[in-house]
């Protein structure tokens, strides 16, 4: 009996000992917020009005009225909302070697990103859907499995999902096949994973992260099924700029365009009309994503964000379609934040980049911020508080090579520009390509871009501007970069 009595207390001993020793969890309401980044491809402004999801989120949290990109291309701006830099700090520039692609940036940058920083400070992460150009899921890269990047607990991706079937997703290191059944349509796939992840993480207790990167509604623009008669009748818009007759004032690449033929601008009608099919099921994600977070009791405490990785441009200065210019409708793409303490219904037109997502994401997790990141949080804004004052934008293109396997490929013939640098600031946006040619829209006066007035400008007025792009583009980390975006 004595010797049962000791042995029962000797382990009730070592409980408690072990009890003692683990730290304790913290309340549920003193963990840092949940983050939901659902990221779209080639969304250009014009196709809000069609996602009744997002107009709801307009309603009930901020919409950001002045959010560029730094590269209007998919893997740049991939690459700058990840690790928080610039293109000249990645060495991100194209979707391809030997200035772009996965390759680069698995060499450089991937093993300190958004997802990284916020595992260490103790999130759950998760990254579903499309990463960059180049990654493949089956290459293992060296190990036994295919190829995971560090700082994800959850990882579904396809590298080649445009056609959104006949694809295969590395889930956590195996591959997954999907054909072309109903239930193969992509991004109905990342939005049950992307429930299945919500529901898990909530019931574990940890602070979750989860990147969410659609291919819609990128070419071949392919809507669900119960979604391709959505829209019928509707034509792309024709704005001002729509087949730009007089662009003698235009650098020589949009000098030499043809007019665009009948045939495109009827084309650019259908790819309108599936674009916005195609972004019917994102916005259904999002409905998904919204009730399951109240189903588990986390919508009060979960920021939920929506954005594009870059625009897009159907027509507009006779550019058949496509990205890759400065114009405002390649650059300048939607942003919505809804989450605790956002104040419902405002609009914020302050300057912010994607550079910046992954500051503010780290402000919201409590983690430190990161040396060598150019962004800066704009998580003040948020809260309605008062920004960083940083009033200039910086956009960053090299001509990339031509290459068709690049499913964003343009022919020359369509408008490709060549390299240039341009900043947007307060009253336009100027361009240096490497063709010595200038640029300068008063975007005020002029917000479709059609007169180029920077022969107009003074000469002081041309230096000033100059030496802005050069200290921009050519900074390092977030104090130096903020201290250089201050218009001139």
């Amino acid at each position: 009996m004595r010797s049962r009595l000791a042995l029962c207390a000797a382990v009730l001993g070592l409980l408690l000992a072990g009890c003692t020793a683990a730290p304790p969890s913290p309340p549920p309401d003193e963990r840092p917020p949940n983050i939901v980044l659902v990221l779209v491809d080639d969304m250009d402004q014009g196709l809000l009005r069609f996602m009744p999801q997002v107009q709801r989120m307009q309603r009930e949290g901020v919409t950001f009225s002045n959010f560029t990109v730094t590269d209007s291309l998919c893997c740049p701006s991939r690459a700058s909302l990840l690790t928080g830099k610039y293109p000249h700090n990645t060495g991100v520039f194209t979707n391809a070697a030997p200035d772009g692609g996965f390759g680069v940036f698995h060499r450089r940058d991937e093993r300190d990103t958004v997802g990284t920083q916020l595992q260490q400070a103790g999130y759950r992460t998760g990254f579903l859907g499309k990463y960059l150009n180049g990654y493949q899921p089956g290459q293992k890269l060296g190990g036994e499995r295919p190829f995971v990047p560090p700082g994800w607990d959850e990882w579904a991706v396809a590298g080649n999902g445009y056609q959104q079937y006949d694809y295969k997703l590395n889930v956590n290191g195996h591959l997954e096949p999907h054909g072309h059944r109903p239930g193969d349509y992509l991004t109905d796939v990342l939005a049950e994973r992307g429930e299945d992840f919500i529901r898990t993480r909530a019931a574990q207790g940890d602070p979750f992260f989860l990147e969410v990167a659609t291919f819609a509604p990128h070419g071949p623009f392919t809507p669900a099924p119960r979604h391709e008669d959505a829209f019928p009748g509707l034509t792309a818009p024709r704005p001002p700029s729509f087949d730009e007759a007089d662009r003698s004032d235009k650098p020589d690449w949009l000098r030499q365009l043809p007019p665009l033929p009948p045939e495109k601008a009827a084309a650019a009608d259908e790819k309108f009309r599936k674009r916005a099919q195609s972004l019917q099921a994102v916005d259904e994600m999002l409905a998904r994503f919204q009730r399951t977070l109240a189903d588990t009791g986390q919508a009060q405490r979960t920021h939920v964000i929506f954005t594009s990785d870059n625009g897009f441009h159907l027509g507009e200065h006779a550019l058949a379609e496509g990205k890759q210019t400065a114009f405002d409708h390649d650059v300048r793409v939607p942003l919505v934040a809804t989450g605790p303490g956002v104040p419902a219904g405002r609009t914020v037109p302050d300057s912010v980049q994607n550079i910046d997502l992954r500051p503010t994401f780290a402000e919201i997790a409590g983690a430190p911020p990161r040396p060598g990141v150019d962004g800066a949080s704009f998580a003040p804004l948020l809260r309605g508080e008062p920004g960083t004052g940083r009033d200039v934008a910086l956009v960053e293109h090299h001509e990339p090579p031509a290459t068709r396997d690049d499913p964003d490929h343009q022919d020359k013939p369509d408008g490709v520009p060549p390299t240039y640098t341009a900043i947007r600031i307060p009253e336009g946006t100027y361009v240096e390509y490497v063709t010595g040619e200038r640029e300068f829209y008063d975007d005020r006066a002029d917000p479709f871009q059609l007169n180029n007035v920077y022969e107009t400008l003074p000469p002081q007025r041309r230096d000033e501007l100059h030496r802005t792009l050069v200290a921009v583009s050519s900074c390092h980390g977030a104090q130096q970069c903020t201290a250089a975006a201050v218009s001139p």
